[in-house]
């Protein structure tokens, strides 16, 4: 609704103007013109100046009473800032002004940049060399500038004369000097996104940040662009870079236009407050700004400790034991535990190969990532998913699996074979049931793997650990819990027909993953891959009748068949063409930059969900919430735009935004009331979410 807030700024601004023209009629300090009555101004110097240097002076203002404060060289959303004209000897010049540290004031939904009490600014005088500074003609400076309460603004006009050859020094310089901002020496670098201003600030890591905040010193930031003062800004850092994010807003930008072509300024200026009256004065150009293996700052709240990240991985990795995207290898769980309730040495060692299985998956999973992140790559979990590579593996791999519990071969040793158990077989269960859970997160995964993404790596990948700990944790307490193993059924004959029961879900998850493979690919791609498949189900039935005869060829079998399924899919076509989008009742738009930041500045609300084939929580909620005729029903009545991510292949500006929300991947979900920023809704849906956010943020249409 930016027409809305426009209208409602200068409709603010009106009123500020018509209390300052009413003001002076109805207050005590009435004065007939302008004036400095209720912010009174004195120019002073730090002492006589000296030909060829620079000379500093002081514009001191002293406020009338508490109430009435004066403001930045860039106000803010409303106020004014001040104007000089200077009149110097032939020569001299006036710098720019140094300001202190402003302080932020909300009133009325407006931010503003204010000083409250007195204060001085500081302006830099250029002395030529060879100035007669004793027989000079005085400065003479006319000031502009607002003093305003909460209620009434009055505009200021100070007239002001300083003669050089009586400039003393004042003893008041040295302390207005000290809360003068210092510049940085370094400058900084910048760059937009369609909605957001980032900007990169070389500031040393050893520097104590508290509550920090960005003032900026350039309000209009290209034609179509303005700061979003009131907005939240996120910070984070790498060594000794901060990098700062700058909410903007888009104002009077014309229909069919590209937001690039608008001329951006070269230079950026303003003042980062560290918080508790510090602060550094900055300067930044055009450039490349990383984001990449940075640790978030708190910009008002407290980040979440590593300890509490590391409970969260661990809870977020057990409940993934239940999730649906984790079904599919519930049947080789229920095997493994039937199995642990034997000796009570096997069991343990059987669940520590396990755990260690599940544990290195996880770590070396997680340590791609932030590898590949800290190279500039942007992915997140699961990214391995949208390689149709590795879909193609896990194809075959469901399909040998399925065979397996359906008793066409054998794997011996492994924790889903119908033999003895062992430990290279229980690590390999391991393996796999990690493998084949990261298509999903679920609930405390989300704060984790997104915080583990961005904080420093070492931490980062011991979140991972923690959440591998999680998923196996069910197996350590089997292992070690000697009451919860005599409650299991004993091993017997049950376990075979349970074993072929459970090809049932293993092939029902087959079957999906060729329904991906045609999503990425087509029909095309997918018959290629189904001859693979006929390939592999051959082999491995010629395999299970060597095993039968009580032959040793099963083996040669078996690495025959491994390198010719390998080959196979190392040399399968990369698809060109996927089957298309899915068919919604919503009717969302395909996300990007440019479209979100179209839709936010219609007024409407706005959904985004962000999804992949390959997601099956995410296929879950949206059957549960999303693809209903009430959410299409209810989102037409508010006027919603939904919009749709879809992170089934590989989408930079997906990745980005999955980034900028700290979330590691997919279901992510976003509600942006009219004006508002992003709001992150649960992972889990529940029926009635989306219902009840339409109809409490109805949009005039």
């Amino acid at each position: 609704m930016i027409e809305a807030r426009i209208l409602e700024r200068v409709a603010a601004l009106f009123l500020l103007l018509a209390l300052a023209l009413a003001g002076p009629a109805a207050a005590p300090l009435a004065a007939q013109g302008p004036g400095s009555d209720r912010m009174p101004a004195e120019l002073i110097a730090e002492g006589a100046p000296q030909p060829g240097e620079r000379w500093m002076v002081a514009l001191h203002f002293t406020p009338v009473s508490r109430e009435w404060h004066g403001y930045w060289s860039n106000p803010g959303d409303a106020g004014l800032g001040m104007e000089l004209e200077w009149e110097l000897p032939e020569g001299w010049e006036a710098g720019e002004p140094l300001y202190p540290l402003p302080h932020r004031l909300v009133v009325g939904g407006l931010m503003n940049h204010v000083y409250e009490g007195d204060y001085a600014v500081l302006v830099p005088i250029t002395v030529p060399e060879g100035a007669a500074v004793a027989n000079v003609a005085p400065l003479k400076l006319t000031a502009r500038y607002l003093a305003c309460t909460d209620t009434i603004c009055v505009p200021q006009q100070a007239r002001l004369k300083l003669d050089p050859a009586r400039a003393v020094a004042d003893p008041r310089f040295g302390e207005w000097q000290a809360k003068i901002v210092p510049q940085l020496d370094s400058p900084g670098q910048f760059e937009f996104t369609a909605t957001r201003l980032r900007i990169g600030i070389p500031l040393p890591g050893s520097t104590k940040l508290g509550e920090p905040h960005l003032f900026l010193g350039t309000a209009e930031l290209g034609e179509g662009d303005r700061p979003l003062y009131t907005a939240t800004q996120t910070f984070v850092r790498e060594g000794d870079l901060l990098v700062a994010e700058v909410p903007i807003e888009q104002i009077a930008v014309p229909d069919n236009v590209e937001l690039t072509a608008f001329p951006r300024p070269e230079t950026i200026t303003g003042i980062l407050d560290f918080g508790e009256g510090r602060g550094v004065r900055f300067s930044a150009v055009a450039g490349d700004v990383p984001l990449e293996g940075v640790d978030p700052i708190s910009g008002g709240g407290t980040e979440p400790a590593l300890w509490q990240l590391l409970l969260a991985a661990l809870a977020g990795g057990l409940l993934l034991n239940v999730m649906p995207c984790v079904f599919p290898i519930l049947s080789l769980k229920a095997l493994a535990l039937a199995k642990a309730g034997g000796e009570e040495r096997a069991a343990r060692r059987d669940a520590l190969a396990y755990t260690a299985g599940v544990v290195v998956a996880c770590t070396a999973l997680g340590a791609t990532i932030l590898l590949l992140r800290s190279a500039g790559q942007q992915i997140g979990w699961a990214f391995q998913l949208q390689e149709p590579a590795v879909v193609v593996g896990l194809f075959l791999l469901a399909l040998a699996i399925t065979a397996n519990f359906l008793g066409l071969f054998e794997v011996p040793g492994l924790a889903i074979a119908g033999g003895a158990p062992s430990r290279g077989g229980s690590f390999s269960t391991g393996l796999l049931a990690a493998f084949v859970a990261t298509p999903c997160t679920g609930p405390f995964m989300a704060l984790a793997l997104g915080a583990a993404l961005v904080i420093e790596p070492l931490n980062g990948l011991l979140v991972f650990v923690a959440l591998g700990l999680g998923l196996a944790l069910p197996f350590l307490l089997v292992g070690f819990v000697p009451a919860i193993r005599r409650r299991l059924p004993r091993p017997g004959a049950w376990m075979e027909r349970f074993r072929r029961w459970m090809a049932l879900p293993m092939g029902l998850t087959a079957l999906a993953l060729g329904w991906l493979v045609w999503r990425i690919g087509g029909w095309d791609y997918l018959a290629l891959v189904l001859l693979l498949a006929a390939i592999a189900l051959g082999g491995l039935l010629l395999a299970g009748r060597v095993q039968r005869r009580a032959h040793s060829g099963a083996l040669a079998v078996f690495a025959g068949l491994f390198a010719v399924l390998a080959l196979g899919t190392a040399l399968l076509p990369q698809p060109q063409t996927a089957a298309g989008t899915a068919e919604s009742l919503l009717d969302p738009i395909d996300y990007s930059e440019a479209a979100l930041a179209e839709a936010r500045a219609s007024g409407r609300p706005v959904f985004v969900w962000f999804t992949a084939d390959w997601c099956v929580t995410c296929k879950v909620n949206e059957s549960v919430a999303i693809e209903r005729e009430a959410t299409r029903a209810a989102f037409e009545d508010a006027g919603v735009i939904a919009m749709r991510g879809d992170w089934t292949q590989p989408n930079e500006e997906i990745s980005r935004m999955l980034t900028q929300q700290g979330a590691a991947g997919v279901p992510l979900y976003l509600w942006y009331a009219p004006g508002g920023e992003a709001e992150q809704l649960p992972q889990v849906l529940t029926p009635d979410l989306l219902l009840q956010k339409a109809r409490a943020t109805r949009s005039p249409r």
